[in-house]
């Protein structure tokens, strides 16, 4: 059987196009390029271009294919974006997988693995936060998909579509191979930003706020490297084809790093002491939020393999050199 992935041209589903040709499986792609890189996709895999709303393509897509699955994770992803243009966020992350979600039921597609995010829980009053924890999203980003959230969990009702839910916590790194990784222009992660301060192509970063009521001021988050994030993904298909039940479950390491903190070891790491500004707080950013991931290694048998702050940095750095290097 094959898995449509949907954003698979993007920085995580070029990723777990990968995962999904190293395990023997076989991948459909399903992209608008927004975002994402032709390139990124490997030629032997099949590709769509086009929008996760347009129904007819993904009708022709599934009578052309044996698929049994989606992976979705085309959105859009940035905080402060969505704060200033919410009706965007709700039209590409809300609206448009309500017609990705009509269109799996409808073609009778039995599993759906679904890209959600840590900011669906908000300001967290206590960590690691759980999947009980009630959700309260500070911002557009975060409200978008935890309304996607709730359409799955409705329609799974009323069809034969089982799903699992990966809360993702802060995705970073590259492919350990050098086969993939971030490679948007003007990506906010701090740590590609970061990585490329370090190379000279920025002249500094900023750092939003240093009056949180954490350990330096600073925010804290749980990075996960993005390799062990879509193993992560593997293990749900595994989950689900085996006939698991519907489930929530957070992606990440359990541990946090202050924003200082992934500065200092981007600088070790690289050898370069970049210039760093202090400048205002951003809206919609919680002061910590660490991942209890008790739910996914239990339940779905995840276990982590690049749990080390400074081999994602290294990762991430080597990509960003390749890209400099006009190599990809």
């Amino acid at each position: 059987m094959a898995v449509l992935v949907t954003g698979g041209a993007g920085y995580i589903g070029s990723h777990m196009v990968l995962a999904l040709l190293d395990s023997g499986q076989e991948p459909i792609v399903l992209d608008n390029l927004s975002t994402g890189f032709r390139g990124a996709v490997p030629d032997r895999v099949d590709f769509y271009e086009g929008d996760i709303s347009d129904e007819g393509l993904i009708d022709d897509i599934c009578a052309k294919h044996s698929i049994d699955a989606i992976i979705h994770f085309a959105a859009k992803t940035v905080v402060p974006e969505s704060i200033l243009d919410p009706l965007g966020y709700y039209l590409n992350n809300t609206v448009k997988a309500r017609a990705l979600i009509d269109s799996a039921a409808r073609n009778r597609i039995c599993h759906f693995i679904f890209s959600s995010t840590a900011a669906v829980y908000g300001d967290v009053q206590t960590n690691p936060v759980t999947e009980k924890d009630i959700p309260a999203p500070m911002s557009p980003y975060g409200r978008s998909k935890l309304m996607t959230e709730w359409m799955l969990e409705d329609v799974s009702k009323a069809h034969d579509l089982n799903y699992v839910i990966l809360r993702y916590f802060n995705v970073a790194g590259a492919d350990p191979h050098g086969r993939a990784g971030q490679s948007t222009a003007n990506a906010t992660h701090l740590i590609k930003v970061a990585c490329q301060a370090a190379l000279g192509m920025r002249a500094s970063i900023d750092v939003y706020g240093t009056d949180y009521p954490t350990r330096d001021g600073t925010c804290v988050r749980d990075y996960i490297h993005v390799t062990d994030l879509v193993h992560a993904h593997l293990d749900a298909l595994a989950y689900l084809r085996a006939g698991g039940a519907n489930l929530k479950a957070n992606c990440g390491y359990g541990r946090g790093f202050s924003v200082r903190q992934v500065v200092d070891i981007v600088k070790l790491v690289s050898g370069v002491d970049f210039d760093v500004r202090i400048v205002e707080r951003r809206p919609g950013d919680p002061p910590a939020i660490i991942a209890s991931n008790e739910r996914v290694t239990s339940e779905l048998g995840w276990k982590p393999r690049h749990d080390d702050l400074q081999f994602v940095v290294q990762s991430a750095l080597s990509w960003e050199k390749r890209l400099q290097e006009h190599e990809i």
